[in-house]
C-alpha cells in the first residue's frame, strides 16, 4: 500500500465534496452539508481563494483530505495555519494517513513562517484526539468556542 499527498485541483471538487458529506455523517450532521461543486471550485480554486486543500491518496485513489486556511494571531503578530477538516476514509483508518496529512499541514505551516496550527476536534471523537495527542498537540479547554450562523447571523447583522 502506498499513501500519498498531492494539492487538490479544481477536477477534485467532487471527491472532496463526497468527503465532506461522509464526514458530517460521521460528525452526526448528516443535513448540515450546504457545499456544492460549484462552491468548492470557487472557494479553493477561483479569484480570492483563501482556502486550501489536498488530497491523500491510497495506492492512487483518493482516500481523504484536509482543508485549511490561515489566521492571524495578534499576541504572535503573524499568520497561523488552521486546519478546517481533516478526512480519511474508513477503510484507510489506522493506517497512519491522518498522521501523514496533519505532518504534511505543519510543514507547509513551519514554511510558511506561520506560528500556530491549529484546530477543533468534537469532544466525543476519540480516536482523533488519541492520534492528535499522538503527534504532542494540546488540547485549549481553557477556551470556548462561539458561532454566529444562520438567522441568528443575519438577525445580529441587522439589528
Amino acid at each position: 500500500m502506498t499513501i500519498s499527498i498531492r494539492d487538490a485541483r479544481p477536477e477534485d471538487a467532487e471527491t472532496i465534496l463526497r468527503f465532506i458529506t461522509e464526514l458530517a455523517i460521521y460528525e452526526k450532521e448528516p443535513d448540515a452539508v450546504e457545499a456544492t461543486v460549484g462552491m468548492l471550485q470557487d472557494s479553493l480554486f477561483g479569484p480570492g481563494a483563501i482556502t486550501r486543500a489536498v488530497i491523500c491518496e491510497k495506492d492512487g485513489k483518493p482516500a481523504g483530505f484536509a482543508m485549511w486556511f490561515y489566521n492571524y494571531s495578534t499576541w504572535q503578530a503573524r499568520k497561523g495555519l488552521y486546519l478546517e477538516d481533516l478526512y480519511v476514509t474508513p477503510d484507510c483508518r489506522g493506517s497512519g494517513a491522518g498522521k501523514m496529512l496533519l505532518k504534511h499541514l505543519a510543514r507547509i505551516a513551519v514554511e510558511e513562517g506561520c506560528g500556530r496550527f491549529e484546530w477543533s476536534v468534537l469532544d466525543w471523537n476519540e480516536p482523533a484526539i488519541r492520534v492528535y495527542e499522538a503527534v504532542g498537540a494540546e488540547p485549549m479547554s481553557e477556551w470556548t468556542r462561539y458561532r454566529l450562523s444562520g438567522a441568528a447571523l443575519t438577525s445580529f447583522a441587522a439589528d
